[in-house]
């Protein structure tokens, strides 16, 4: 079962969890309405290290990236169903549409993003090079999207 932590805790956590040997991985998303995609997805990313911390876009940051109907559950029930799944260790949320600063606080020992992305069009590349993370790309679950549930159900 996952924490939901505070921001301001989290560069201490790591540095505690860097001090007992722990690896730690990072992503980020809004995981608005969660499918099996995410899940494949979370799992995969937990299999690059010991730790998964989720970076979770807060309501705010979700209605500037998705536009606003979205998102359609707010940031609290999706952080509490994040953090109820058994791969992910601690969800975060912010309120930024990048996680680029608080990729570059935290330093994580790996970073995944879609296979969409590559190390050319990731936009946080340069966080990553300059901490020495390393980067993991994760294909998707074809046809598996909240987009796709959205404009299901709205058919």
């Amino acid at each position: 079962m996952g924490i939901l932590l505070g921001r301001e805790n989290l560069v201490k956590l790591i540095k505690d969890l860097h001090n007992t040997g722990k690896t730690v991985v990072t992503t980020n998303g809004c995981f608005d309405i969660l499918h099996v995609g995410h899940v494949r997805y979370l799992q995969k990313t937990k299999s690059f290290a010991d730790i998964l911390i989720v970076l979770l876009n807060s309501d705010k940051s979700v209605k500037k990236i998705k536009g606003p109907t979205r998102p359609i559950n707010n940031e609290e029930d999706r952080a509490e169903i994040l953090c109820a799944l058994s791969c992910v260790d601690y969800v975060v949320l912010f309120d930024e549409d990048s996680p680029r600063d608080i990729l570059d606080e935290m330093k994580p020992d790996v970073y995944t993003k879609g296979a969409d992305y590559t190390m050319d069009t990731l936009p946080e590349a340069d966080i990553m090079r300059k901490n020495n993370t390393r980067v993991e790309f994760i294909s998707f679950v074809e046809g598996k999207s909240t987009t796709n549930i959205i404009n299901k159900i709205n058919k």
